[in-house]
């Protein structure tokens, strides 16, 4: 699969009821350079990346379109695209060296049973509720050997599943298929835009007549209420091409500081605590005047509080909602707390980049996946995907799956719920086949990318970071303003 052959699957999945040639001539609007591999992967992840971000793109150019703007040309390429991808690995601010992100006790551990087990310790609650689990000291020696002496990798799995932790057992991918959870997440597109209720005039017209329409997305209102790097993402992508973005987490919430500077970017940052019902019906005052509401949390999660997709609907007739998670709102899993490196450890996607390293980078057919073969049984050292591709992937596929809504929502009115997960994502990059020596490609550092980085005064210091990755010919995507701390800004709408 090309770039552009997965950019056409991603529109016509949004537009199946466009006419051909009407797809086409959209299609026709995108420049595309570049392929795979750009980087050390058997996996198409190049195409993924631009085809996720070219999507953004050329959604944002018809969104202008709709709101009577110029028709514009939409270029991405692969080299650019695979940049943003890998955005916080070559953040840096006042010229200092890019940031660690990983709790020393987060990464995998072989199990007694020569399994590989992957931990995800980087938020206090989680470590010290594995350390419960396993009844050690934090230091990463004493968790690994708690774990080869004392536990069995998919027992271990189901343990700290049960007691609400994340991690996830290293399986191959046809351990994978035969889980009802991979049943659920096949059963399923990789994603849906889902139409859930009237608007009337309200919800086609306002946001498109009542303000300023020199960039795709400006006057737009999104709430983006996530964390860490596939929901800030989709907010993130939406800023740049306009939106006015009101971040907020809840004051309690853990956060990672160097994905809050990157991801943060075109977004003003405010706190609510749902547990309150101040905070809640502050919220609510705030809904009833957005055009989006983005939210990560666990399928049910907000329900609780009053913020289901359908509730929402009936308060603000026209609203757009997207709802992002680990597993699908499918599946006994759906309520599984989940992360890309995560997903990609139990789908199988880090044991086949794993047995193409054992393999100099090849993938043999005899034993790739074979019955009877165990996941730590190929090779010395699981190894990941070379950036948080579902992650990444998942984020811009929410902001076109949103912008695809609002593009609905002026045409035919309605308001609607976008759903994405990073399993769904996995999924489709494990369809589009792998790269008989894809490792093999160079890893590029950011001194590779001087061109592909911007910098910009923030109260953090002075940040360096990948710049929006498509090019659209007249309505450039850019950041209006600065990242900023958490809690930075009153929880209210700009006037």
């Amino acid at each position: 699969m090309t770039p552009r052959d997965a950019l056409e699957h991603l529109w016509m999945l949004a537009h199946p009821h466009d006419g051909a040639q009407d797809s086409m001539a959209a299609l026709d609007l995108v420049d595309i350079e570049g392929d795979d591999p750009g980087l050390p992967s058997v996996f198409r992840v190049g195409t993924l990346a631009a085809a996720s971000i070219g999507a953004v793109g050329l959604a944002a150019a018809r969104l202008h379109r709709l709101r009577g703007g110029a028709e514009q040309r939409v270029g991405i390429d692969v080299r650019r695209a695979l940049a943003a991808f890998r955005s916080e690995r070559y953040l840096s601010v006042d010229g200092g060296a890019p940031f660690e992100l990983r709790h020393p006790v987060t990464g995998y551990f072989e199990t007694r049973d020569g399994r590989w087990i992957q931990l995800h310790a980087n938020f206090a609650h989680h470590l010290h509720g594995i350390l419960r689990v396993l009844g050690c000291a934090e230091s990463r020696d004493d968790v690994a050997r708690a774990i080869r002496e004392n536990w069995d990798g998919a027992a271990l799995d189901e343990a700290l599943a049960q007691a609400g932790l994340c991690a996830a057992l290293v399986r191959t991918p046809r351990e994978w298929a035969a889980l009802e959870q991979a049943h659920a997440v096949a059963s399923l597109p990789l994603f849906e835009i889902e139409r859930i209720g009237d608007s009337g005039d309200r919800g086609a017209g306002d946001a498109f007549a009542r303000k300023a329409r020199a960039r795709p997305l400006e006057g737009m209102r999104v709430l983006d209420l996530t964390r860490i790097i596939a929901g800030p993402v989709a907010g993130r992508a939406l800023a740049h091409h306009g939106a006015d973005v009101l971040l907020v987490n809840g004051p309690h919430l853990p956060n990672i500081a160097p994905l809050v500077i990157d991801n943060g970017r075109g977004k003003r940052s405010a706190t609510l605590d749902l547990r309150e019902a101040e905070d809640r019906a502050q919220l609510h005052a705030l809904v009833r005047d957005a055009d989006v509401f983005l939210q990560g949390y666990r399928p049910g999660a907000l329900a609780a509080h009053g913020f289901a997709p359908e509730m929402l609907a009936r308060e603000r007739p026209g609203i757009v909602c997207v709802s992002i998670c680990a597993y699908s709102h499918r599946g006994p899993w759906c309520e599984r707390r989940g992360f890309d490196s995560l997903v990609q450890s139990a789908s199988g996607i880090v044991w086949t980049e794993s047995v193409a390293a054992a393999h100099g980078g090849a993938l043999p057919s005899a034993q790739f996946d074979a019955p009877g073969v165990s996941s730590g049984a190929s090779f010395d050292k699981p190894r990941p995907l070379p950036c948080q591709a579902l992650d990444h992937a998942t984020g811009y596929l929410a902001a076109f799956g949103a912008m695809v809504a609002l593009a609905r929502r002026a045409e035919e009115g309605g308001s609607w719920h976008v759903r994405v997960s990073l399993a769904q994502t996995g999924r489709w990059l494990q369809t589009m086949g792998t790269l008989a020596q894809g490792q093999r490609a160079p890893d590029v550092r950011a001194q590779d990318l001087a061109d592909c980085l911007e910098e910009s005064a923030t109260p953090f210091g002075r940040v360096r970071a990948v710049a929006p990755a498509e090019r659209l010919e007249r309505t450039p995507a850019f950041y209006a303003r600065p990242s900023v701390p958490i809690g930075t800004d009153a929880p209210q709408w700009s006037a």
